[in-house]
């Protein structure tokens, strides 16, 4: 089922960040919706990548839309950091801390603002957050690695998800983030997403803006 436009996000979680540069000019010239940011802290994930500094030394090069994913243990204290680096948007775990007072404060930056839920962590958690967000992201990996394969059990997730946005009455959008491909993108969707995070896989396409023109038109 389709009733919305779907977008894309890339995410550059595996890209070169030694020629990043070169990576922002292709999204530059390509019809990406939005570049896809992920913040682990090493501690939430058992990963580090990078921070406020590496957003606001790339914001001058693109007016892309900024979607940071902070995948970090207690979000709070970086909010204005990464709203003064660059962030558009900014999405929070509903399992990490303080979450519910991460989202209240992103929104009072006027910034947009998704909470994010782990494989393992049930759809109805997202019900409360739903008067204050503006999109709900269901990982469909586990949080930390980049070229992990879709877990096509999220999927009846999503679709509980979906129906709980409904319910709500509010204008929220859905998100899925983790092995995005053709066929895993388009069972999404047809689940209810309409933004599709994808990494890995539109890296590897030859054809890049016809990879990203596919799944759009999902």
């Amino acid at each position: 089922m389709r009733n919305k436009k779907v977008l894309v996000g890339a995410s550059i979680l595996s890209e070169d960040f030694f020629d990043i540069q070169k990576t922002i000019k292709k999204l530059n010239s390509s019809d990406v919706d939005f570049i896809h940011l992920d913040v682990m802290d090493g501690v939430f994930v058992p990963n580090i990548s990078f921070g406020p500094a590496f957003i606001k030394n790339i914001r001058p090069y693109t007016k892309k839309f900024f979607d940071v994913h902070l995948m970090v243990k207690n979000p709070l204290p970086y909010i204005e950091r990464f709203v003064e680096a660059g962030a558009d948007a900014i999405s929070v775990h509903i399992e990490a801390k303080n979450a519910m007072k991460s989202i209240k404060l992103i929104k009072s930056f006027g910034k947009k603002c998704c909470i994010v839920v782990n494989p393992k962590t049930d759809a109805k958690k997202v019900k409360k957050f739903l008067d204050f967000v503006d999109a709900v992201m269901v990982m469909t990996v586990e949080p930390g690695f980049g070229g992990q394969k879709f877990m096509e059990n999220q999927l009846v997730k999503i679709s509980k998800i979906s129906n709980l946005i409904k319910k709500s009455g509010r204008k929220i959008s859905l998100e899925v983030d983790g092995g995005i491909n053709f066929e895993t993108g388009k069972l999404a969707v047809q689940n209810g997403v309409n933004i599709l995070v994808v990494g890995s896989f539109l890296f590897k396409q030859k054809k890049f803006n016809e990879t990203i023109l596919k799944l759009k038109s999902y």
